[in-house]
């Protein structure tokens, strides 16, 4: 095993540590950082020890977090004052590695290759007293030789905490763990899992390699490789791009759809956000899908091919709208909608078909959907509107590209 010393940096609690930052009174009620009840974007997005410990949990209904602890105080999410902060604690780690690699906005790995000071645990440790000292947030660190275990580690012991995982202890530390507990076993895989019986990390390598592939195809050896402590990924050095897989918006609707016109608009509304966003990243889309979660908490997602691959609202939202209705039943009530651009290829490299007969349209609507983005970026994302999303300004009155904040894509994709 190549001898690395990689931390993993988590940043506890982190939208609620900041919200006690700006105004300290919160640290003396249980509190959580959370949608707008009014409009129902209904899930705790982090939350402070008190209500932690009134069982209030991350990614719970606020009706659920409100049942459990009457008192809660629910602070709306401050995105700016979040990426500030962690702005900050990401010049802290350069001050000791060039290799920093975020993992969403609260969490980063770091080698510390050609670090002069060797011993991973005395980095962590001062790097746990600095956030404390300069920026009065506390982190868990996770010190190993690969980036599995260190995030593992990080996780261990909350907060403001650091947990060493060894070649010499691994195996006591990390093999009895529930498998879940392994990066990237999702709620499927952990299913998959436990219909065969495997409960701990212990049993998931006791598998083997060959078996798990057999069992899920080319990732199993991947999942091998990471309960085994054989991942080799390294960390990237900061600056470097990480490749988009994917695009997607969703919402949770003040009220719920039932009508095609709702349905419609909202799509053409999220639609307008993931081309908005291809466009920026330079891509385009093969397939759509959609997701979608009804009034009784039913879950499903479909997914179509296009046609060309594209980045216009006016090729994605039909697309998308066709294939909610295919699946929507009569009577059905829908709270949560979701698109999703996939399958992406560099829009650079795409050869103009020129023989289409609607290739100089599809040209026109991309200038026309350039215009949009450059008066929406100028003048605010509600600047300029379809017709469409003037149907009822509960459902469509939102910004979505700004309050989109992105989040860590997963090693097997969106």
């Amino acid at each position: 095993m190549k001898d690395n010393t990689i931390l993993h940096v988590d940043q506890n609690a982190f939208y609620a540590s900041v919200e006690m930052l700006k105004n300290p009174s919160l640290r003396r009620v249980p509190c959580a950082v959370a949608g707008d009840p009014v409009n129902r974007h209904g899930i705790v997005l982090a939350k402070n020890q008190q209500a932690k410990d009134a069982g209030v949990k991350t990614g719970e209904a606020l009706w659920e977090a409100r049942q459990k602890c009457p008192d809660l105080v629910f602070v709306p999410p401050d995105y700016p004052s979040y990426l500030y902060y962690s702005r900050l604690a990401r010049e802290l780690y350069h001050e000791y590695t060039d290799r920093v690699e975020a993992f969403g906005i609260d969490e980063c790995w770091l080698d510390l290759e050609g670090c002069p000071e060797e011993d991973g645990t005395v980095i962590a440790e001062i790097l746990r007293e600095r956030m404390k000292k300069e920026f009065g947030l506390t982190v868990s660190v996770g010190v190993s030789w690969n980036k599995i275990y260190a995030k593992l580690g990080s996780d261990l012991k909350k907060p403001d905490a650091v947990t060493v995982i060894t070649q010499g202890n691994y195996q006591q530390v990390v093999y009895p763990l529930p498998v879940d507990k392994l990066l990237y076993v999702g709620r499927a895989t952990y299913r998959k899992l436990r219909r065969i019986g495997v409960r701990t990390i212990a049993e998931l390598v006791a598998l083997g390699p060959d078996f798990l592939r057999e069992l899920f195809g080319v990732v199993g050896l991947s999942l091998y490789a990471f309960a085994a402590g054989l991942d080799t990924s390294e960390v990237e050095k900061a600056g470097r791009a990480v490749p988009i897989k994917s695009v997607g918006n969703s919402i949770t609707t003040r009220h719920d759809l039932y009508t095609a016109e709702d349905i419609k608009a909202v799509t053409y509304m999220l639609s307008e956000s993931v081309a908005s966003r291809l466009r920026d990243a330079g891509m385009a889309a093969r397939t759509v899908q959609i997701s979608m979660r009804d009034y009784q908490l039913n879950n499903f997602e479909r997914q179509t091919p296009l046609d060309l691959p594209t980045q216009l609202c006016s090729e994605i939202a039909p697309a998308a709208f066709s294939l909610i209705m295919q699946n929507f039943k009569e009577g059905q009530w829908i709270r949560s909608l979701g698109v999703r651009a996939c399958k992406l290829v560099d829009a650079s490299k795409l050869k103009q078909v020129s023989f289409l007969p609607d290739e100089k349209r599809r040209a026109a609507v991309l200038r026309l959907e350039d215009t949009m983005d450059t008066l929406r970026s100028r003048y605010g994302g509600l600047s300029v509107r379809r017709g469409i999303s003037l149907v009822d300004s509960s459902l469509t009155g939102h910004d979505i590209k700004s309050e989109n904040v992105i989040h860590p894509i997963g090693f097997f994709g969106p």
